[in-house]
């Protein structure tokens, strides 16, 4: 078996690895990378077009489409749990929202012993990172454009049901904040996305190819890494699946670990790292005893609930002949219009009560309804057709735990994922808070002017018991999975230290969203980019 030599091997070319490409290549510290990813090439037209993510979202070629396990606190339902398997990972194919989160969830972080991780620490990273740019397409002023991801303002191109939406939050006592990442984060607003030029702008735009073209970077796509090569309490190397041949890499100075909260925690298992008994019931001979591997899982799960509309909504365009063809003409002739943007228009993040001392509900209002049509293989999200729209909300930080845990010693196994929703009693609490607040705002005068009616179930007249049991119905995730790698103080309470190394061993690091002591209070591709940039920092600092 032929082996070659880098530096560093990144396994996984998603939101962090992408970045660590870059980074860990970048400079007089820097050195020769391979970065190894399951999936393809992310060169395709549904991966470029940004509401194109309905359909790579059921799509097997780009996404892991995980199941997991039936879960008690959703009576016994199993939950979908799309991955991206490309190019970009997740950033290739999800809804493009840029949420840094609340300055408080890395103010958490550092208080639970994590140096270097406040929001006076991160902030100015936040800042070096984006790039951000107005309606216009001008660079505004806040950063000089110095970042490498886009973080576009597309307010022009948003549905005129925002204002709708907006008018009812006012009514409902909720405030109005222009910029969810600005220094007033709390309120409704617009979300602002990745996407440059009318384009998806993953991390493979903002951050790999960069890296590539310099040529200390190198991409093997294709490639699933099989296990992690050890000399004695020493990461050396790994071994992946290419074309049918298994392949032998080392690396010379660290192997780091950037397949997402799912997959590194299973690839520490199969390699020998995790807890040991799970271990011994497999038959993966044990190279550390690490209990927390695949432990301390974290998901925000949503509750949507659909209305038909008085007025058109996206429905009106995205689902007849005509419709279809007019939004086509106007993204192929201007990179405009509905085809140019997510769906996830605008929220926001709020109290669901003012006794709450920081936002603990995320909104979405979304000019929108569907249903899935199944075909054999194939899953399509069809537009209904007629005018409707949703509100979402998802609680913001869950205190429920699950775990991630191999079944077989073979990477070609999915783990078990066993995310143990609601399972604190705080989090079935938090199901029936974000249930009134949607009460709330439904029966403002702005949104009841809205609602034609409501696609049952109507949450109106739902008893807390009765909302409880619907979110256990119906709530699914938000596809922010965390935590499963998780950063501390030593190997009895985490995975990896505040460094990202792994510890008990050397030259191994995990540096993804797996590290999140506990997840952030929105989406997660922003601090996942965060926690990349700390790692590639740590890890040139130390080995």
């Amino acid at each position: 078996m032929e082996t070659k030599n880098f530096d560093f091997i990144v396994v996984g070319a998603g939101s962090a690895g992408c970045v660590l490409a870059d980074k860990l290549s970048d400079g007089p510290n820097g050195g020769s990378v391979l970065v190894l990813e399951a999936g393809g090439s992310d060169q395709q037209v549904w991966i470029k077009v940004p509401i194109g993510y309905g359909k790579t979202f059921y799509d097997e070629k780009v996404n892991w489409k995980f199941m997991a396990q039936p879960d008690n606190g959703l009576n016994q339902r199993q939950i979908y749990f799309p991955r991206g398997k490309v190019v970009g990972g997740s950033s290739s194919i999800n809804a493009m929202v840029w949420a840094r989160g609340l300055p408080t969830d890395y103010d958490d972080w550092a208080a639970m012993g994590n140096s270097g991780w406040s929001w006076a620490d991160v902030k100015p990273l936040f800042e070096s990172i984006e790039h951000r740019v107005n309606s216009s397409g001008q660079t505004t002023s806040q950063d000089k454009g110095k970042g490498a991801l886009y973080v576009s303002d597309v307010k022009d191109q948003l549905h005129p049901t925002e204002q709708v939406f907006f008018e009812g939050a006012k009514q409902a006592g909720l405030p109005f904040t222009d910029d969810f990442n600005g220094n007033s984060p709390e309120g409704v607003g617009r979300y602002q996305i990745n996407t440059y030029k009318g384009r998806r702008w993953s991390a493979a735009d903002a951050f790999l190819r960069p890296a590539l073209k310099r040529g200390k970077a190198h991409l093997q796509t294709k490639a699933m890494v099989q296990k992690i090569l050890f000399e004695g309490n020493t990461a050396v190397g790994v071994e992946y699946l290419h074309n049918g041949q298994m392949v032998q890499v080392k690396a010379r100075r660290a192997v780091v670990l950037a397949s997402g909260a799912i997959q590194s925690p299973q690839l520490l298992q199969v390699s020998g790292v995790g807890p040991a008994p799970l271990l011994n019931a497999v038959g993966v001979p044990v190279v550390l005893d690490s209990p927390q591997v695949g432990q301390n899982m974290q998901d925000h799960l949503a509750m949507s609930y659909y209305y038909k509309s008085t007025q058109p909504t996206l429905n009106n365009l995205l689902s007849p002949w005509w419709g279809k063809l007019w939004v086509g003409m106007k993204y192929v002739f201007g990179q405009k219009g509905p085809l140019s943007i997510s769906v996830n228009q605008c929220g926001g993040f709020v109290k669901s009560a003012p006794e709450q001392e920081r936002p603990d509900m995320q909104l979405y209002c979304n000019p929108i309804t569907y249903t899935l049509s199944s075909s054999g293989k194939s899953t399509h999200i069809i537009p209904d057709k007629f005018a409707g729209f949703i509100l979402c909300y998802q609680p913001c930080r869950p205190l429920s735990r699950g775990k991630v845990e191999i079944t077989s010693p073979s990477m070609q196994d999915a783990p078990a994922i066993s995310p143990n929703y609601l399972s604190h009693p705080e989090d079935q609490k938090a199901a029936i808070q974000g249930g009134r607040l949607i009460q709330q705002l439904a029966q403002t005068a702005a949104i009841k002017g809205l609602i034609k009616a409501p696609i049952a179930p109507d949450c109106l007249p739902m008893t807390d018991e009765q909302l409880l049991e619907d979110f256990r119905q119906r709530a699914s995730t938000c596809y922010h999975p965390v935590g499963t790698c998780v950063m501390g103080t030593n190997i009895a309470n985490s995975v990896v230290s505040p460094q990202l190394k792994v510890h008990g061993l050397e030259a191994l690091f995990v540096v993804d969203a797996s590290v999140m002591p506990t997840v952030t209070s929105g989406n997660t591709h922003a601090p996942t980019t965060l926690i990349a940039h700390m790692g590639a920092k740590a890890i040139l600092s130390l080995v």
